[in-house]
């Protein structure tokens, strides 16, 4: 079989909208190929859902495409520019280490960005090696895997590659391909790059493309891009209260790494809280808490506020005008959030309706749990199987006098308790990535070569909402430990 018809057979069918925008805002570069390509993990469904044949991905014409050796028909690879604020300190970024093939189209005609992470040096690599390290392309493999399971829109991993090279950072490690598949790459930063380097042009260009790409119901609206503004204020707010609701801290909130189709993207130091508190902070250099559980919120306005930044020439011609038409529409972002955010929590209790002290009955259970250290994840599990006996506070005063207002509150629903306990299980996951279950998936595939704890954990992860029995295991907390788990930037 020929070269040619071995890559047909895989099911690409690649259009490249994003290399028709102006030339400013990528440059055309293959990715750099590696010594000896090996796929240690590939998601089969994923594939599927994009029309691409996984027997076909999986031979060796496949891994060459995978790891960047072999450049599919039809693709056009480039490294995308933008910029971003990295803990609040503007700077010029890009694809350092990634390459976007192509957007794959897909039987149903959607749309999806086909991009590899960790395949070599690009402009944008600021003296990196371009490159990516096993571990931290595995993380990812799993935490997108569980945010999707979770229905928190997210990027996705189609597949992780070794290159049969080592690279350097603390340590020696081995080197990884990463296939993210995502509805785009566009982000809060893209729009920061044009904005400050490229011309008006570009930034009406730019802009057109995202509202065809993501918001074309609004793309003839009177004013589209205050339109463009208000849907993506829209699609964060959603998010974050998302986040929040499983208590998943994202780690590094920068304006580049705030997708503008509302998809959670870049899971460096991410992780998911254990025992209740607010303050939480995993990322190893977040050393003053910036980007903490109870921050996410604050931090997602301000990045929007940046995005909003670059939208002021296209907004009105006068500039106050366009102030005050941004300010407007930020203005919107605590109101979404909250009511997001109380409907969500109001449905992690088994509540239907609306009463104006909910929030009240939520709040203390909340702070009763950040008292008591108690775990996120188990103690709402325990309530939705009406087990208040496992969770850490019980027999306290304040939980008693809690629960039996939570359970006058259930009684003057007209849903029936059985009603409220489904909407419970839809509603509270029995099973997150634990941090101690990803770090013992991750040591066992990187210093081991043993794939079959992380595929263990994915398959469990898989299901969140089912509480099965196999699912028991993976409820366990870590062991107590003097030190807190921290977590490391994937560079």
């Amino acid at each position: 079989m020929t070269e040619k018809n071995e890559i047909i057979d895989a099911g690409w069918n690649f259009d490249n909208s994003y290399a028709r925008l102006p030339e400013s805002v990528y440059t055309r570069l293959n990715p750099t190929p590696v010594s000896s390509p090996k796929l240690v993990i590939f998601n089969g469904p994923l594939a599927d859902s994009l029309g691409l044949n996984a027997q076909a991905l999986q031979s060796n014409d496949g891994v060459a495409v995978l790891a960047g050796n072999q450049v599919p028909e039809g693709a056009l690879p480039l490294a995308q520019a933008y910029a971003g604020h990295q803990f609040g300190h503007f700077t010029m970024l890009g694809d350092g280490r990634a390459i976007l093939l192509g957007e794959q189209i897909t039987p149903q005609g959607d749309r999806f960005d086909i991009q590899l992470k960790g395949s070599g040096v690009t402009p944008y690599s600021r003296r990196g090696d371009g490159r990516a390290a096993l571990g931290p392309m595995l993380r990812e493999y799993i935490i997108s895997q569980a945010m999707h399971a979770l229905g928190i829109p997210t990027t996705r991993s189609l597949a992780v590659v070794t290159t049969g090279e080592s690279i350097f950072r603390e340590t020696v490690q081995p080197g990884a391909i990463l296939t993210r598949v995502a509805a785009s790459h566009l982000r809060v930063g893209t729009f920061q790059y044009v904005a400050k380097w490229g011309t008006d042009q570009d930034l009406q260009a730019l802009a057109d493309y995202t509202l065809q790409r993501h918001f074309p119901e609004v793309a003839q609206d009177e004013n589209r891009y205050l339109s463009l503004l208000q849907e993506v204020i829209k699609r964060q707010a959603a998010l974050i209260v998302q986040w929040q609701l499983v208590g998943f801290i994202h780690g590094v909130m920068n304006t580049d790494n705030m997708a503008l189709s509302g998809e959670s993207i870049d899971f460096g130091p991410c992780a998911f809280m254990d025992a209740y508190d607010p303050a939480t902070v995993f990322s190893s250099i977040d050393s003053q808490g910036r980007y903490a559980y109870a921050n996410q919120p604050h931090i997602a306005v301000w990045n929007l506020a940046r995005f909003a930044e670059t939208l002021l020439p296209l907004l009105h011609e006068g500039e106050e005008q366009a102030i005050k038409l941004a300010e407007g529409a930020l203005s919107d972002f605590a109101e979404l959030y909250h009511r997001n955010w109380l409907t969500g929590m109001r449905a992690k209790l088994g509540i239907f309706e609306e009463e104006p002290q909910d929030e009240a009955l939520i709040e203390d259970l909340l702070n009763m749990m950040q008292k008591h250290q108690a775990d996120y994840t188990n103690t709402f599990r325990a309530l939705t199987f009406d087990k208040p006996e496992d969770t850490v506070f019980f027999g306290t005063t304040g939980f008693t006098q809690w629960h039996e207002q939570w359970q006058a509150r259930l009684d003057r629903q007209q849903e029936s308790k059985a009603s409220s306990h489904q909407l419970m299980r839809n509603s509270n996951p029995a099973v997150i990535p634990r941090n101690h279950r990803v770090e013992a998936a991750l040591d066992a595939a990187v210093n081991q070569g043993d794939y079959s704890v992380m595929e263990q954990l994915l398959d469990v992860l898989a299901s969140p909402y089912t509480h099965s029995p196999e699912q028991a295991e993976y409820t366990t907390l870590p062991e107590e430990s003097t030190r807190p788990y921290r977590t490391y930037c994937g560079t």
